[in-house]
């Protein structure tokens, strides 16, 4: 990992998820889960659950706290906007670059015109509000080489890539700039919500549920993690690194905002989601352009599982919770015994680990009681999504399987509808109806791609311990 000294001022706060045992001497969180054990000390520094750095030794604490998943960073220093390029990538949308310049006053940006029908101008009366540059490859060249057109023009510290779809909320760079007075960070994205949220039915469940919004929780972007990587669309990134790092891959025309994340943790930066920082975004809202573009991204599934191996499961999940959710499906009394011998066996592993802790067994129980439904549900998404063309097969075949498949496709998709409902939003069974559409779109994109790329890399799941 990259390491640079926390400065002073920098503050760390124990996430709500994470909990305390023996007197904040141990934490357990983040996620995947692990456990964190603090010299008496080091807990005590900690508190009432914030850590401000004022010296070498909470430096390394609240780095450690960062690195560990169990905390998240309260930055007290920012740089400047006036160090930061926005860089807007973009193919015959004028219209859409009209509205995302009348948001950007004040801001230097480079307009990267890939080959529009109708070459780029910016629009008049812009000029005074924004420093506009406009670059034009006279040919598409894609996404990805358009905004390198752009990283490589621009001059300052750090450049800020929007899609000409989209709109920044207020503040939305000055939040995300704080992140960068930790020197080991090098990307920073906002949540990205959307800009009609109510104009038909697939505006609200897109508003609920869109592709690009990564949820309300702030987070580490890490490959396996909650947030494992942020699109593209809107992202704030030191220059010079990204560009040390080869910038994008101009010949992914999918997924090239995915890879770029795992390729700059694999060089050991760091990656923050800032859920605070919100960009509003356009999303496609008429039925044939919202299901197309949802195959479009399962597509990139197996050019990233061929540069990024073990990184793109469908399905990371433990054999144990596997055997007990299938034990258990089977809806028989010997099963359900199987189901509770598994989860026993994984709950004494858990034990020898928190030996040390008051009540062991309790604590091992809870965690495998909660690692369970999270398989659960890793599993019934599964599914229903990446593999649904081989659970609809199997349903053809046997009725138990079925009835088991639709009350799980049902149950799933009413506590994904609990997880993600928004003020206004559809209800249980309209969402439901759309995530399952969703999933069919992505699942399609996802297995037309395997085929293409005659691997099956993508599809295949990861059995941890």
């Amino acid at each position: 990992m990259r390491q640079g000294r926390l400065p002073d001022g920098f503050g760390v706060r124990i996430d709500p998820s994470v909990r305390a045992y023996s007197g904040g001497r141990v934490l357990i969180g983040g996620s995947p889960t692990r456990m964190l054990k603090l010299a008496p000390s080091a807990a005590a520094m900690i508190g009432d659950g914030f850590l401000e750095v004022t010296d070498p030794h909470t430096a390394v604490v609240a780095r450690r706290l960062l690195d560990s998943g169990v905390a998240n960073p309260r930055p007290m220093l920012l740089p400047s906007t006036d160090d930061v390029t926005v860089i807007v990538p973009l193919r015959n949308n004028a219209g859409g670059l009209q509205r995302l310049l009348a948001a950007l006053r004040g801001h230097h940006v480079i307009v990267v015109d890939d080959g529009s029908d109708i070459p780029v101008e910016v629009p008049a009366g812009y000029g005074g509000q924004c420093n506009v540059t406009v670059l034009r490859h006279d040919a598409s060249r894609g996404p990805a080489a358009a905004r390198n057109s752009g990283l490589r023009s621009a001059t300052t510290e750090f450049v800020a890539f929007l899609d000409s779809d989209v709109v920044p909320r207020n503040g939305w760079l000055e939040v995300m700039l704080g992140h960068f007075s930790d020197p080991a960070v090098a990307l920073v994205a906002p949540r990205i919500v959307a800009l009609d949220s109510d104009s038909n039915q697939l505006a609200r469940y897109e508003h609920s549920r869109s592709s690009l919004d990564l949820g309300r929780r702030e987070a580490a972007v890490r490959a396996h993690g909650p947030v494992s990587y942020v699109p593209s669309a809107a992202m704030l990134v030191r220059r010079r690194v990204l560009l040390d790092e080869g910038g994008f891959d101009e010949t992914m025309h999918v997924g090239e905002d995915v890879d770029v994340c795992w390729r700059l943790e694999q060089a050991g930066w760091r990656l923050r989601y800032e859920p605070a920082a919100q960009v509003a975004h356009d999303h496609r809202v008429s039925f044939g352009e919202w299901f197309q573009r949802k195959m479009f991204y399962g597509t990139g599934a197996a050019p990233l599982a061929a540069r990024h191996e073990g990184k793109v499961a469908p399905l990371a999940i433990s054999p144990w919770t596997v055997a007990a959710v299938v034990l258990m499906a089977t809806l028989t009394r010997l099963g359900l015994l199987g189901a509770i011998a598994a989860m026993s066996i994984t709950m004494l592993k858990l034990r020898k680990i928190f030996t040390e802790l008051d009540q062991p067994t309790r604590v091992a129980a809870i965690y495998v009681a909660q690692g369970f439904m999270a398989g659960l549900w890793q599993l019934a998404s599964a599914m229903c999504r990446h593999y649904w063309p081989i659970t609809v097969l199997a349903m053809i075949f046997s009725s138990r399987i079925r009835q088991i498949a639709i009350a799980m496709a049902l149950a799933e998709g009413v506590a994904d509808w609990l997880k993600h409902k928004e003020t206004g939003g559809l209800g249980p069974v309209t969402y439901t109806a759309y995530k399952r559409i969703d999933d069919v779109a992505y699942g399609a994109g996802l297995w037309q791609g395997a085929v293409r790329a005659r691997s099956v890399e993508a599809l295949k799941p990861t059995l941890g311990r």
